[in-house]
């Protein structure tokens, strides 16, 4: 067993953790913490050789998975795969936004409607075939006494509230992710799996190899000025680890100086 302070719950060595997403930042963070505690950690992306997941599978045992997202076969033979070789996953976390550069920026009367689906398939839809196969998987299993049967957690972002100019296909992906996780919620808490829902309110600046924080678009972290993915793991540990009569739904993330 893993001590864990008066968050409520242990995490027992040998729990499965998937992250289905694969990038440098927040997925990255989550597999080296999920790691670190003693869960078996799977990384689920479409290119799995990708250095920042090599580097995971290298230092800290990681098992990357090749997986289109936005196809149910695809997503359903991860499951499968994870099962026969590491166990159920008990925590698994979607973090994939389905944005691209061409979709930002377009006024909605120049908006290519083939770029809009792209979007819609591989944020909102990639979150429900994730999502379903999750619940698939953790309802097999019955709880042990007062244990839950899982975790899933979905990222997402401002947008999950704020439909922001030129950026409607993005809205409409962060608000059905929100939705799809409210439904989750009210039908699978009660029985005994926790769905929650964490909007990250500000852009994530990504350690850099020199130590310093950085965002392509907001530059380098300045007095902690934006989210530090590190942190963003821990929180989705805490949330996996609470006490079922204390389940938090949604966690709104932001730094201490955002504007919101």
């Amino acid at each position: 067993m893993v001590a864990t302070g008066n968050t409520g719950t242990s995490v027992n060595q040998g729990e499965v953790a998937l992250i289905v997403g694969g990038g440098p930042g927040v997925s990255a963070s989550c597999a080296r913490l999920f790691s670190s505690v003693g869960m078996s950690v799977a990384v689920a992306a479409r290119t799995p050789d990708k250095p920042a997941l090599k580097a995971l599978a290298n230092d800290y045992g990681v098992r990357c998975y090749p997986c289109d997202a936005k196809d149910p076969e695809s997503v359903a033979e991860l499951f499968r795969h994870v099962v026969a070789d590491l166990g159920r996953p008990k925590l698994v976390v979607h973090n994939i936004d389905g944005r691209t550069v061409d979709i930002f920026r377009k006024e909605i009367v120049e908006v290519d409607p083939k770029l809009v689906l792209d979007t819609l398939q591989n944020s909102t839809y990639s979150a429900f075939l994730v999502g379903q196969q999750a619940a698939i998987s953790m309802m097999a299993e019955e709880p042990v006494g007062d244990a839950h049967r899982g975790t899933i957690i979905f990222t997402n972002a401002s947008a999950a509230y704020k439909g922001y100019p030129k950026s409607g296909a993005f809205a409409m992906s962060c608000h059905g992710k929100t939705g799809l996780a409210q439904s989750m919620a009210r039908e699978l808490m009660p029985k005994g799996i926790h769905v929650a829902h964490v909007p990250i309110d500000t852009a994530i600046g990504w350690t850099q190899e020199d130590g310093t924080r950085w965002h392509r678009l907001a530059g380098t972290t300045v007095d902690d000025n934006m989210a530090d993915p590190a942190r963003i793991a821990e929180t989705y540990l805490h949330l996996h680890r609470q006490h079922r009569s204390t389940w938090t739904f949604e966690a709104v993330l932001r730094p201490w100086v955002e504007n919101w």
